[in-house]
């Protein structure tokens, strides 16, 4: 059990960050993959339950994002180049386990960072939230931008260490124990039922 602070369910948001079909299929099969999603619906459930908010971040694209991705861009270029993960495509739909409901957050982007090409950092202001406890696919993506980004702007920050995954698992690991503890108090889903209950 780590030492991390208490949680105050009026000031915390849940980010669920690209649980979309088309990023869950990059996991390796088996188990693995529903034992996630099982975490993160508990999770989302607790938070839910506490009086916490939840929040959706997608990614998806337009033709007009496409045409907007230079040829620079290694990562996302080819995306643009070959015309994938449309915004309405249904592999880029939240997964239906962990559905948003009517006072959810949701938004879509175009880059790694849950808040680089988002709404997403005004919205949470604007509801008081001051710490985030971040859950995902991948941790090597949109896990580590967003938490880097939102560390710069000054979040109280929590990784679910079961509640994060990542297609190369040695990277994963390294990521949960040499990197993000620098930035973000690194629990998981139990702890985090714990520490709703007792802020």
């Amino acid at each position: 059990m780590s030492t991390a602070p208490a949680l105050d369910p009026a000031h915390t948001a849940l980010l669920v960050l690209d649980c979309q079909p088309a990023i869950l299929a990059l996991l390796p099969e088996g188990g693995d993959r529903e034992a996630l999603l099982d975490r993160v619906e508990a999770a989302i459930a607790d938070v839910r339950t506490s009086g916490g908010t939840i929040a959706y971040v997608r990614v998806g694209f337009t033709e007009a994002d496409w045409d907007a991705i230079p040829a620079t861009n290694k990562s996302f270029a080819p995306l643009a180049r070959h015309r994938v993960m449309h915004h309405e495509d249904p592999a880029t739909a939240i997964h239906e386990r962990l559905a948003p409901r009517d006072d959810d957050l949701v938004v879509r982007k175009t880059r790694f960072g849950g808040m680089s090409t988002t709404d997403l950092d005004q919205q949470l202001r604007e509801r008081g939230i001051t710490t985030l406890v971040v859950s995902g696919v991948s941790t090597s993506g949109v896990v580590l931008s967003t938490v880097l980004d939102a560390a710069d702007r000054d979040y109280r920050l929590y990784v679910l260490s079961d509640g994060v995954a990542d297609p190369d698992t040695e990277v994963h690991d390294a990521l949960l124990q040499k990197v993000l503890p620098s930035r973000a108090h690194i629990i998981g889903t139990a702890e985090l039922r714990a520490l709703l209950r007792t802020g």
